[in-house]
């Protein structure tokens, strides 16, 4: 009998199971502060118990987000000290420690305290605290707070921000309510609403200012007809010169957190009312073009070597954080949960075209937000990202700014994700500008160079093209393409010998190293699922040209070296694997066929079971095997 190993379907957590889980999050953190306490000197006197629950619970959420390696070399690259004029260029990366798989950020710095209010003292703050990211090279995000919120709901989200304030990331809030509309006391209302915001982020150890002026101006900007946009692209209803952002430039170099209310001079220099969406798109473009001007700046006049550069902040918008009452976008494909991750550029349309406001109980914004993360994305750089996100769950923003993921991996097979506790309403969705996707079935419709190029770029070793080529030509089912051949996936049809139907199998997956870590890769494995194994579910349809969800779906397997590292990715979204000497060979099942055959196989025994399993694999196993390698 073959070895093998299979899963199905969501794992149920044991309470055995969920006691070693808890167990272990306890090791974790003993050796989190012992590590910590290994590298200070002289090492903090404090105890673990002595933690202010507020840094406590800022740590654990630092240990939830789990980051990978990538993940951490990616925050160190945006918000690591950066080194004087002096020194050679990069960042200055704090020490990464991987612990139980959780990599763990520390300083090799003076600590500098966290907190600072001059009208109260403040008790110094926790010496693990002050051993975490600090300093760092502060970058900004733009914060939409679409209320109402209690009091106790807005105390939540002023701890959110407060605890990104402490990872390097410092909020431009942009106020609304949308309650307070129409009245004589429209403003004064406003401007209440802007103060409890304020007092709130206060109350939890951070410093605010409100920006009660005017910082955005109505109209079009003089040059939007040089903008190349997305299309359908509609520019916001405001703009912002760089001289308008005094204030906002003011209060975050002396490290306070700007709140704005939702106003903009018109052509009398009136201040009126306008949308917030108007007024943050036209923040992440003016703080974009403000942060080209200050680059500029700079290369015309080099910096002081020995200048103190410590408070400055880079404008350019990191994160767009849309906080409601709402959290993410509702989906199709999962009876109104929310999107885990939209590809903004192939998915918008699409998106609100099939958008039902039956699946939202609070007053419907959920397509105004995503329209505002496609417009103010449309500026910012493509590695950034939005986040649609319930006031309920403020942690999610420590997990986001750290690992740029969505909570769930939206290309987890979809039977993961239905048993999945962690998506309910009020996870979050991630949002990224993205790449088109494309599916094609025409040999003659590949780009060959470009593929070429991605493919040896990818595996690092040189392709054999006319044995590839060939071997496509008899054998190509479609091509999945991401972007201008970022990515792709190529699926061929296998004959097999004893069967009428060939074997669907994944010939090569590849992504170029510098799309690695930004969503490309779901995207591209979300397209692979719906032209395959997801056929014939509605969450399957999808607008990238292919079979739109239509049709059967059928099993589909692939192979891959055993010390490939992205076997570990691999595992999780395949149905099982079996390895055949150097080499680990995985499946995917056709979910719809395997609802009915899981039926079949439970009435049937453990012996039909046993004796199903091993026919399947070992036909594939005969045929995948004997595919000759196209690498010179």
């Amino acid at each position: 009998m073959l070895s093998h190993t299979i899963h199905h379907g969501p794992r149920i957590l044991s309470s055995v199971a969920a006691s070693a889980l808890k167990a272990r999050r306890t090791q974790t953190f003993k050796a989190f502060y012992a590590t910590i306490r290994s590298l200070r000197q002289p090492p903090p006197t404090v105890e673990v118990d002595e933690l202010d629950p507020r840094d406590n619970d800022f740590i654990l959420s630092l240990l939830k987000a789990n980051p990978s390696l990538r993940d951490t070399k990616s925050y160190l690259a945006n918000f690591g000290v950066r080194p004087s004029a002096s020194d050679n260029a990069g960042p200055v990366l704090p020490s990464t420690i991987l612990n139980n798989s959780t990599p763990l950020f520390l300083k090799e710095a003076p600590d500098i305290s966290v907190d600072k209010q001059p009208e109260q003292a403040k008790p110094d703050p926790s010496p693990i605290l002050s051993s975490i990211l600090n300093p760092v090279y502060r970058r900004t995000a733009l914060v939409k707070l679409q209320g109402p919120f209690t009091n106790k709901q807005l105390d939540s989200i002023a701890r959110g921000m407060v605890y990104l304030e402490k990872l390097g990331l410092v909020s431009v809030i942009v106020v609304e309510n949308d309650q307070i509309r129409g009245d004589d006391g429209e403003r004064s209302a406003l401007i209440e609403e802007i103060m409890r915001v304020v007092s709130a982020l206060e109350a939890q150890g951070a410093e605010a200012r409100p920006v009660l002026g005017t910082t955005v101006r109505l109209g079009p900007k003089p040059d939007d007809d040089q903008l190349r946009e997305p299309r359908n692209f509609i520019p916001p209803e405001a703009h912002v010169f760089p001289s308008d952002l005094v204030a906002i430039r003011s209060a975050l170099r002396a490290g306070e957190i700007p709140v704005l209310p939702p106003f903009a001079l018109d052509s009398f220099c009136r201040s009126v009312r306008i949308g917030a969406n108007d007024v943050l798109g036209a923040l992440a473009r003016g703080m974009v073009e403000a942060a080209a001007l200050d680059d500029n700046d700079m290369k015309s006049s080099p910096r002081d070597p020995h200048a103190d550069y410590s408070q400055d902040i880079n404008l350019v918008p990191l994160r767009l954080m849309i906080i409601s009452r709402e959290g993410g976008v509702p989906s199709y494909a999962r009876t109104g949960f929310p999107h885990l991750l939209i590809n903004l550029t192939s998915e918008y349309d699409y998106i609100r075209d099939t958008y039902d406001p039956s699946w939202s109980n609070e007053k419907d914004s959920s397509l105004s937000n995503l329209s505002l993360a496609r417009t103010c994305l449309a500026y910012m750089p493509p590695t950034s990202s939005a986040i649609m996100v319930s006031h309920r769950s403020p942690s999610s923003l420590i997990a986001n700014l750290i690992t740029n993921k969505p909570a769930v991996s939206s290309s987890l097979p979809h039977a993961l994700l239905q048993g999945n506790r962690k998506l309910t309403r009020d996870t979050p969705t991630l949002l990224r500008r993205g790449l088109p996707i494309q599916v094609i079935r025409n040999l003659a419709d590949v780009d060959k160079a470009k593929m070429n190029y991605l493919l040896e770029t990818s595996f690092k070793r040189t392709l054999d093209a006319d044995a590839f080529y060939k071997r496509l030509e008899q054998n190509l089912d479609f091509v999945v393409v991401a972007g201008d051949y970022v990515g792709a996936a190529i699926v061929t049809n296998e004959p097999s010998p004893n069967s009428s139907e060939p074997i669907s199998y994944l010939d090569k997956f590849a992504v170029l190293p510098s799309h690695q870590g930004d969503g490309t890769v779901d995207f591209l494995w979300v397209a692979l699922h719906d032209e395959s194994y997801g056929l014939g579910h509605l969450f399957s349809i999808n607008p990238n040209g292919g079979k739109e969800g239509k049709g059967e779906g059928r099993d589909l397997v692939w192979r891959s070296r055993d010390d490939n590292p992205i076997n570990k990715w691999y595992f999780e979204r395949s149905s099982g694997h079996m390895r055949m000497g150097s080499w680990v060979f995985f499946w995917c099942d056709a979910e719809k066929r395997l609802r009915v055959e899981e039926g079949r196989r439970a009435n049937a025994g453990l012996s039909y079971v046993e004796e199903w399993e091993e026919n399947r694999l070992s036909r594939w196993a005969d045929v995948i095997t004997k595919i000759p390698s196209v690498w010179k």
